[in-house]
């Protein structure tokens, strides 16, 4: 279950298996019997405390729950091993789904929090330098346009979440290259801080000047949610390509609702503290429900782009049952804080600010938060095939040279569990077995 090193194999171990553990109270504290637990014992008794805890929250038993919770505290460690890691950010994802029913105290607990976006910047940087799983994504979507745009003479490339300049400098290099010449390029770029914007503007303009390409680079600051379409500025005679790296799962929860009398019959003050709506999770499972990701796909489309490149995480976040959500993402996330195991040390802090400022804060949106509020609604790469086939999107199979880049890159990285498949013409990136990644491409049906 647990290597000796202290990463986990959560990844390939079901979680129905662990064994039967008492949680009962115990007198005194703390808990001498959990103090003498060896490293594998100690894994076994996390995930089965932090199970036993959803379930407590689940069913509103939170006197039980803050049992399980302190328990939890005197086994985990945000700098501790890998389970001892994940435990501290679940249990943290928990306590705030408790602290939810309790609105006026959530509120004025979190009411002088500041913040810093720099920071969220900095760490989603960090994750690009030491995962491989966005520069595949990135080799993969470059790839995929220079094959869709040979002989095309004007290319517009949206980018729906315009934050990595490394990316697109790679791209003006490739079309400087061509044995045609370079085509004129403008790359729309979508993000919700300037800064951002404004830094990808000037390295972007720099690069083109240096490669003498013919370039614009239109920013458009807005949320994805947000986005209004005209401000594309999609123009007839240019052949266009759509990137969208991470974000489409943002646009899944489904409308909002109001409820009637009739509507909470039968729905207990209990349900509704917990988070309960008639519409929160009615779309989660089911790719045929009305949310926001159908109409933003149909204006995708009404585009017409010649190309669009799809990278999204590949698992399935997005049900309805706090349990089933709690599960899958343990597997998840305990792959991903096991590659930063083998990657950094455990006293590194940009590995902490990674852990807590990313991926704590995904594990809290996916556990604690409910409806709209609740943006981390991952889906497994079948899911999006539907999805978007029902959109009016034919899938496009990754050419054998795009799979060969992306082999390579994976091969010369640290991470020695990274792995690339194959999978029905898209690349679905992994932690040993365990799926984390799917990047596919896609062109509308005539």
């Amino acid at each position: 279950m647990f290597q000796d090193d202290g990463s986990s194999s959560v990844t390939s171990t079901p979680v129905q298996t662990f064994p039967s553990m008492s949680i009962s109270p115990l007198t005194g504290s703390p808990y001498p019997w959990l103090k003498e637990l060896k490293s594998e014992e100690r894994g076994l008794c996390l995930i089965h405390l932090l199970l036993t805890c959803a379930k407590h929250v689940a069913s509103g038993n939170f006197e039980h729950a803050n049992i399980a919770l302190d328990q939890i505290s005197h086994l985990s460690s945000p700098e501790g091993d890998t389970m001892q890691r994940i435990a501290s950010y679940f249990a943290e994802a928990l306590a705030n789904r408790i602290l939810k029913t309790w609105p006026g105290i959530y509120k004025a607990l979190h009411s002088t929090k500041i913040p810093f976006a720099s920071e969220n910047i900095l760490v989603r940087k960090m994750f690009f330098e030491y995962f491989p799983y966005l520069k595949v994504a990135f080799v993969i979507t470059n790839q995929v346009i220079i094959e869709a745009m040979e002989g095309e003479k004007i290319v517009h490339v949206i980018d729906l979440n315009s934050s990595e300049p490394t990316q697109w400098r790679a791209l003006l290099r490739d079309l400087s290259a061509r044995p045609e010449g370079p085509p004129h390029l403008r790359i729309t770029g979508v993000h919700q801080q300037k800064e951002v914007l404004d830094q990808m503007a000037r390295i972007l303009i720099e690069e083109a000047e240096k490669l003498d390409i013919p370039f614009q680079f239109n920013p458009i600051l807005s949320k994805i949610e947000n986005l209004d379409f005209e401000k594309l500025n999609v123009k007839t005679g240019e052949a266009l390509a759509i990137s969208s790296v991470l974000q489409l799962h943002s646009l899944l929860a489904p409308e909002e609702v109001t409820l009637t009398t009739k509507d909470t019959n039968g729905i207990s003050q209990k349900d509704l503290g917990n988070g309960y709506s008639p519409s929160q999770d009615t779309a989660s499972s089911s790719p045929f429900l009305s949310s926001k990701i159908d109409s933003f796909l149909n204006s995708l489309r009404g585009l017409s782009p010649k190309v669009m490149i799809v990278a999204e995480q590949d698992s399935n976040h997005n049900k309805s049952s706090l349990m089933e959500r709690l599960s899958e993402s343990l597997y998840f996330y305990a792959a991903l804080f096991d590659c930063l195991e083998s990657t950094l040390p455990r006293t590194s802090m940009e590995r902490l600010k990674v852990e807590k400022m990313l991926f704590g804060e995904e594990i809290k949106n996916i556990i604690a938060c409910e409806g709209s509020e609740r943006k981390e609604r991952h889906e497994k790469l079948d899911k999006w095939v539907q999805r978007l086939d029902l959109s009016g999107f034919g899938c496009v199979p990754l050419s054998y040279y795009a799979l060969l880049q992306a082999r390579r890159l994976v091969q010369g990285y640290s991470c020695d569990g990274c792995r690339i498949k194959e999978e029905n013409g898209c690349v679905v990136m992994c932690w040993q077995d365990r799926p984390l990644f799917s990047v596919s491409a896609w062109k509308c049906r005539r």
